[in-house]
Parts: C-alpha cells; sequence; structure tokens
C-alpha cells in the first residue's frame, strides 16, 4: 500500500504560537521554584545549625542592692604614717624595734653613736665653770675698786689725796665693771653652747612621735643614718616606719560622672578583698576639691563607722555608697547589661532566648548605671537575654548558651 507525500503532510500537528508561550512560562517557574527552594534550604541549614550564645537571666534588683547608688574601689590608707629618722648623721648602735611592735609616744627607737657629742658637752661645761669662776673673782675686784673709790673720795675730801687718786680709783671701778658684763654675757654664750651640746646628745636618741604600730624596719646596728640621702646608698634614711592605726581610713576615686551622686557624711558599706562576706559600715569623711585631669576622677576620703583589728594598711577595699531613704518606682526596675543592648534604628534591641531559639526585643531604656542600663519597657523579669554572640543570630535561630 503507497501513501503518497500529501497525505502525509495533512497527518502532521502544527504548533502554534500559544503553546511556544505556555512551555516558556513552565520553564521560569521551574527556576523560580529551584532558587526558592534553594533558599529554603539554606535557610533552614543555618537556622536549623545552633549558635553558641552567652546569657543572663533577667532579674528585679536585689533589695540590698537597692540602696546602692555607686560602687567604687580604693585602698585603706593611714592619715597619721612616718618614717622615722635621726635630726644628725650618725652610727646605729642600737635598734629596740621590730616589724609589728607597738610604741607609744616617745619611747626610744634607737641609739646612736653618743661618744664625741659627750666629750663637746663636757668642754662645754668646763668653759661654762671657768667662765663662773672668772666672774666671781672679777666681782670681788669690782667690791674692792669700789671701797678704794670710797677711802679715796674721803681723803680728797680733807685734802689729803690728789684729784688724780681720785679718777685712777674711779677708773679701775668702771674698768671692773664693764669686765663683769662681759664675763656675764660670757657665761650666757657658754650656757647657750652647753644647752646646744645637750640638745645633739639628745638628738642621738631616736624617739617614737606617737603612737602607733611599726611596720617596717630598715636599719640595723653599725649603719650609718642620715636625715638626708648622703654617703650614696651605704647611708640609711630611715629607722623605722610608724601607723598610727587609729588613723586608718578608705580613699578611693571616683569618676567625675558619678561625682554627684557622692556627698559628705553619706553612709558607706565597705569589703575588704580579704573578708569579702564582712560588710563594714563607713561614711564619707570628705570630697577632695581637685580632680586627677588623666583619669578624670575625683578622690573621695571614707572613714570607718569602727575601726577592727583585721584593718590594715594599704588592704584593696571595694565601697558602696549608699543612699538614705527608700528607691523610688523607677529605680527598681531590671538593670540589664549594656553588652546586650544593640542599635535598632533609632531605637535599641536585645536578643532574648525562647524555647531554645532567638528572637528580638525592642526595648525602652532609661539611665545607665555604670555597665548596665534600666529596663523601662519590653523586658521581664526571667528572660534570658544574649549578652555575647548577638552578631551570629537570626530571628529563629536555635541556639545553645554556654555556661558563665
Amino acid at each position: 500500500m503507497s501513501v503518497s507525500k500529501g497525505s502525509l503532510d495533512e497527518l502532521r500537528i502544527e504548533r502554534g504560537d500559544d503553546d511556544t508561550g505556555r512551555a516558556g512560562a513552565w520553564l521560569g517557574w521551574g527556576s523560580v521554584l529551584a532558587v526558592l527552594l534553594a533558599a529554603a534550604l539554606f535557610g533552614w541549614f543555618r537556622l536549623g545549625r545552633s549558635v553558641e550564645v552567652r546569657t543572663v537571666v533577667l532579674a528585679p534588683p536585689d533589695p540590698a542592692e537597692e540602696r546602692v547608688l555607686l560602687n567604687a574601689s580604693g585602698y585603706v590608707t593611714a592619715r597619721r604614717a612616718a618614717t622615722v629618722s635621726s635630726k644628725v648623721t650618725g652610727k646605729v648602735t642600737e635598734v629596740r624595734i621590730e616589724e609589728g611592735t607597738r610604741v607609744e609616744a616617745g619611747q626610744v627607737l634607737a641609739q646612736l653613736d653618743d661618744a664625741n657629742t659627750k666629750a663637746s658637752l663636757k668642754l662645754a661645761e668646763a668653759q661654762l665653770r671657768s667662765a663662773q669662776v672668772a666672774l666671781a673673782e672679777t666681782r670681788v675686784r669690782l667690791d674692792e675698786a669700789e671701797k678704794e673709790l670710797a677711802r679715796i673720795s674721803n681723803l680728797v675730801s680733807n685734802r689729803v689725796a690728789s684729784a688724780s687718786d681720785l679718777d685712777r680709783a674711779e677708773a679701775e671701778v668702771k674698768s671692773r665693771q664693764a669686765q663683769l658684763e662681759k664675763q656675764t654675757a660670757d657665761i650666757s654664750v657658754a650656757e647657750h653652747q652647753v644647752a646646744l651640746w645637750q640638745q645633739q646628745l639628745d638628738d642621738t636618741t631616736i624617739r617614737a612621735p606617737f603612737a602607733g604600730v611599726v611596720t617596717t624596719k630598715n636599719a640595723q646596728p653599725g649603719e650609718m643614718i642620715s636625715p638626708v640621702s648622703a654617703g650614696g646608698g651605704f647611708t640609711r634614711t630611715g629607722i623605722g616606719t610608724i601607723v598610727d592605726m587609729t588613723s586608718l581610713e578608705i580613699e578611693v576615686d571616683v569618676n567625675e560622672s558619678y561625682l554627684n551622686r557622692v556627698r559628705v557624711d553619706q553612709p558607706v558599706e565597705a569589703t575588704l578583698d580579704a573578708y569579702q562576706d564582712w560588710k563594714i559600715p563607713a561614711h564619707v569623711i570628705a570630697v577632695i576639691p581637685t580632680a586627677d585631669r588623666e583619669k578624670s576622677t575625683v578622690k573621695v576620703r571614707v572613714g570607718f563607722d569602727q575601726l577592727d583589728p583585721r584593718i590594715l594598711p594599704e588592704m584593696a577595699v571595694k565601697v558602696a555608697f549608699l543612699r538614705e531613704g527608700e528607691p523610688t518606682a523607677a529605680e527598681r526596675l531590671p538593670l540589664v547589661p549594656a553588652a546586650a543592648v544593640q542599635a535598632d534604628g533609632d531605637q535599641r534591641a536585645v536578643w532574648v532566648v525562647q524555647e531554645g531559639k532567638a528572637a528580638k526585643r525592642l526595648i525602652q531604656t532609661g539611665d545607665q548605671q555604670e555597665r548596665q542600663f534600666r529596663v523601662l519597657a519590653g523586658l521581664n523579669a526571667g528572660d534570658r537575654v544574649v549578652v555575647e554572640g548577638q552578631d551570629k543570630l537570626r530571628k529563629g535561630q536555635r541556639v545553645r548558651e554556654m555556661p558563665r
């Protein structure tokens, strides 16, 4: 059976423009679906992969901390402390103190070699005695001259003696009087000389200027000591250091930004680093009226309400400046770490963890206290706020919390 070419042409299916457009549309939709599927797979992979973050649980302020206006740190210092030295240069012959020794005002701490000073004192005393003897002799001679003058005066009145004899007698009296005045002055000089050497002898005995405790011992018998740095490294400038333990107080540096929270007589709670469970009541003594330009701080003196033997000079201490009265309602709101707060346009936001996933919250904050913000709205007590690792988070991101 034979089929003609014309018959075959009649059986061919004709594809018009509508069929071509429909095929192109299916191809476009397939591409879009592929992109969406790839994005979904990428998002599922990224959100499905957990990210390590560090969180804190937002809690209302501790009632014990509501009174705290400002925290600072400083050191225990002594208002009265002295490195005791001598007024003269000399060799140490005796030291009567050790570290930890309790001394009273005027107590002998050390003794210097006084042999030369004693010899000079004896010489001055001998010179004083010699001057006193000479003065006594001059007084006798003056008395004799005055009597001679009286006799001559009688003889002259009776015309037995001449006027020249009277003149000589008067000159002798005046000479003895002048000699008496000079020797009286010499005795005063000798007495001052004796007092000078006596003072220098006393200066060889080193005494405590006030009552306290010896914290350092700087010299030993046989060493030279001087009130100034003389003789190089072989000459000491002090016997030891005494601290008046009744003058202990705290010195802290307060940032200028928070100085308005500090005032004189304000109650303070001090905590020594050595005894962190011991809360020591104290108060502000004075705010030093000058600032440190480099550190932007102002020094504040804090006094202890009651001293204790456990408080020692140079101990590190933390102080909390307390308020008087009850805190306001705003001050009772919770605090969030500043590290958790991020800028979100004109607002602030934080990341929180809910059921193992990350969620972003817009919040309203109040005043900043050191490294924390007061939360006015947007967070509740018990929320787990992310403080580290926020840059890796996306909404719905699975997270695992690292231990603090």
